[in-house]
């Protein structure tokens, strides 16, 4: 078997500019205002003791501007998860069949470097929705709509395969690697967040590559010739990988 080489592809994030609000930079914007007002608040009384106009009296502003920013409480806790499922989705469409798993590894990073880049605040979040049962299900309905959109790019995807003749319908297949998907990308995130990985971006290229490994890397037919094509981001040197992808490809070959 040949094993097609694989490119070190470093992984680059595009930071959106925040917008211009004519304060100094030294003075946090309203929204930053707000949500430090919200966690503080939360911190010293308790979520569901605090209210929206203790928050805007803490942080020195208006309910307008307060509902300018926010719908809700509720929605100062949690990222702005439609902004980041359509940047999530805009990442896939932008993949071809061939980049498919490499546009899924692009994703899950997107979405870990968001809260890695929130810092501190990612970590009170995680804190309080630990504590509070409906803080907690909101949670659990915001990874479902991540795990939807995955399911339904790789259940594109693997119909492309199928239709192409080289592989089988499988809806469940399609299913339970959306699962894994965000399930390793939940199981790092976790880790960091309880100060536990000091390197989640290597971590997750780890995690994922082991979900490709499970549902993508098939073991070949001992009679069949042909090249068998693996594709994921990692930062790790190639010469590191290859001996680990031979033995996942290739059980005894060494």
């Amino acid at each position: 078997m040949v094993l097609s080489a694989l490119s070190r592809c470093k992984w680059q994030t595009v930071r959106v500019q925040s917008e211009k609000t004519g304060l100094s930079a030294s003075k946090p914007r309203a929204r930053e205002r707000l949500a430090e007002a919200a966690f503080a608040l939360f911190d010293e009384r308790g979520y569901e003791q605090t209210t929206v106009d203790d928050i805007t009296e803490r942080a020195g502003l208006g309910r307008t501007t307060f509902f300018r920013h926010y719908r809700s409480k509720e929605d100062v806790i949690f990222p702005d998860h439609d902004r980041l499922l359509e940047q999530i989705a805009e990442r896939l469409r932008t993949s071809s069949h061939a980049t498919a798993l490499a546009a899924v590894s692009d994703a899950v990073r997107l979405v870990l470097l968001h809260y890695v880049d929130e810092g501190d605040l990612a970590r009170r979040r995680y804190a309080l929705t630990s504590g509070v049962p409906a803080l907690r299900d909101r949670e659990i309905a915001s990874v479902a709509r991540y795990q939807r959109l995955f399911r339904e790019f790789i259940a594109g995807w693997m119909a492309s395969t199928v239709e192409s003749g080289t592989g089988e319908p499988a809806p469940l297949r399609a299913e339970l690697m959306a699962a894994a998907v965000v399930a390793a990308h939940n199981h790092v995130l976790r880790r960091w967040l309880r100060g536990e990985s000091p390197d989640p971006l290597g971590e997750v290229d780890d995690a994922l590559q082991q979900v490709i490994s499970l549902f993508a890397a098939r073991a070949p037919d001992p009679g069949a010739d042909g090249t068998t094509l693996l594709a994921f981001r990692t930062d790790r040197p190639l010469e590191t990988l290859l001996p680990a992808i031979r033995d996942l490809l290739e059980p005894g070959a060494r």
